[in-house]
């Protein structure tokens, strides 16, 4: 029995809910997303209550995920989300150039990502940057991306992290 899949949503003020020909549209005050249902789950809206179902035990494990996607949707047009990532090292910094990131991470040269469109991207001081936008999986996504080009490195713990992340670390060599 999935608890997740049989939890039910509760949609807040000012948020239209709605489902037409397998795509469910979300729209709220920071925007609208949309999502494709997937296979064998079905959707009741009754008043402000979602109840999601299943048509047959094949689609057991999808539904507890179908049923955080829209509550993720419905959160993300009603807070947004943010992630907040740091540098740590000399010479590592952010810098945010309209819709593009300039990374200085130790390379001899400076990385630069374009940032997708529907997020922003904030720069709070040299060394640390807030991706925020509506989109859970495009502002995590977009996060990792941005951690890939340089993650932390468990010995000196230099490198791009997570603002709330724990780095394990290592003893280094010991002399002779």
């Amino acid at each position: 029995m999935s608890r997740i899949g049989n939890r039910i949503i509760t949609v807040p003020a000012g948020v239209t809910v709605e489902e037409q020909d397998g795509i469910v549209t979300v729209k709220g005050p920071k925007g609208e997303l949309k999502q494709a249902m997937l296979k064998d789950i079905s959707m009741k809206v009754e008043g402000t209550e979602i109840t999601l179902e299943r048509s047959n035990e094949n689609a057991k494990a999808m539904h507890g995920t179908m049923n955080s996607l829209v509550n993720n949707m419905i959160i993300g047009v009603t807070k947004g989300y943010e992630k907040t990532l740091e540098t740590i090292g000399v010479g590592y910094r952010f810098n945010v150039q309209g819709k593009k990131l300039v990374i200085n991470a130790g390379y001899s040269h400076p990385v630069t990502m374009a940032v997708p469109e529907g997020l922003t991207v904030e720069a709070n001081g040299n060394t640390e940057i807030t991706i925020k936008g509506i989109d859970k999986v495009l502002v995590g996504e977009f996060a990792a991306n941005v951690r890939k080009v340089r993650p932390p490195e468990p010995y000196k713990g230099k490198g791009i992290r997570y603002k709330d992340e724990h780095v394990r670390r290592k003893e280094g060599k010991k002399a002779a």
